[in-house]
């Protein structure tokens, strides 16, 4: 790979502030690990992303989109290639009645404050998970009973090629912790979201109470991925983990969180090795005592 030449056609479409070169991946995941990537970007708008998939895919460069990076784990070896990083400079968003338009990059935190202050209701379940819309939509996330699902009116994507187009919510495919970009490689641009009229009152108390029940029960102190695990049919992950002994099983650096045994944190500076070698011990465990094969929720990228 000629890193000069990518260099040089990153130039032609973004400003050199906007290309960060060998960049560690821990600096931009939730978990704190990860090798470098050959290059980062972080586009501003539509032209510059499409410009870029264009590119990339012509020269045969390749490439990764990330979010905030609040589901990811990747590996010590780094990405190769480019990191397209949509949500710094690609987080837009404005309420209007009760309908929310967002680029993928807004944070759902913030979206969550804007939502409380025009009293719209049907987003506090999401106002607490510490990522994008995009990222939120292409798994369609969920908490406390609540499924990206349940908002989405339609989506703007782009394909491989460039082509953008909406999708409409009944076209999305959305299942548990999937869409159809579990199986097509489209890239999130922007959504509009549907919420309803709602007192101030109990959709900050709603948001207070889901928090508190955050706090309470997951350990946010510690860099994750959030849950690690999906929920399989018919159980609970971290009880199937709990009830395997595993809970507060420590591998180097990295632990089953003795707080909520579908959690797997970083207690500090640990290597993604030391996560990913966990994540197998828990994988196998909970098999041969239970018969049910886990399947991570976290999504894992780059080199060993």
């Amino acid at each position: 790979m000629d890193k000069k030449f990518i260099y040089k056609s990153l130039l032609d479409i973004l400003d050199k502030e906007e290309i960060f070169l060998d960049e560690p991946m821990k600096n931009h995941i939730s978990f704190k690990v990860g090798g470098p990537a050959d290059f980062l970007v972080k586009p501003k708008n539509e032209e510059q992303i499409k410009k870029l998939v264009t590119l990339l895919k012509e020269e045969n460069i390749p490439y990764i989109i990330v979010g905030n990076g609040s589901n990811l784990l990747v590996k010590d070896g780094g990405i190769r290639g480019v990191v397209i990083k949509i949500a710094d400079n690609f987080n837009h968003f404005e309420v209007k009645d009760t309908t929310v338009f967002a680029q993928s990059g807004a944070l759902l935190s913030f979206m969550g404050k804007a939502v409380l202050n025009n009293n719209l209701t049907g987003f506090e379940f999401a106002a607490g998970i510490p990522g994008t819309l995009g990222g939120a939509i292409a798994m369609n996330a969920g908490a406390y009973g609540g499924e990206m699902k349940d908002m989405v009116k339609s989506v703007r994507l782009m394909d491989e090629e460039g082509n953008i187009f909406e999708l409409k919510n009944e076209e999305m495919e959305f299942g548990y912790r999937k869409s159809i970009l579990s199986k097509k490689d489209y890239i999130v641009l922007s959504a509009i979201l549907e919420l309803q009229e709602g007192n101030h009152d109990e959709i900050k108390n709603r948001m207070r109470e889901l928090t508190k029940s955050r706090v309470t029960k997951q350990p946010l102190n510690l860099p994750s991925a959030g849950s690690t695990f999906k929920r399989p049919e018919g159980h609970f992950a971290a009880k199937l983990i709990e009830d395997s002994g595993l809970k507060g099983l420590t591998l180097g650096k990295a632990q089953v969180s003795d707080k909520h045994a579908g959690f797997v944190v970083n207690l500090g500076n640990a290597k993604a090795k030391d996560i990913l070698d966990l994540i197998d011990v828990v994988k196998s465990t909970v098999y041969s005592k239970f018969g049910v094969m886990l399947e991570e929720e976290v999504k894992i990228l780059g080199d060993e």
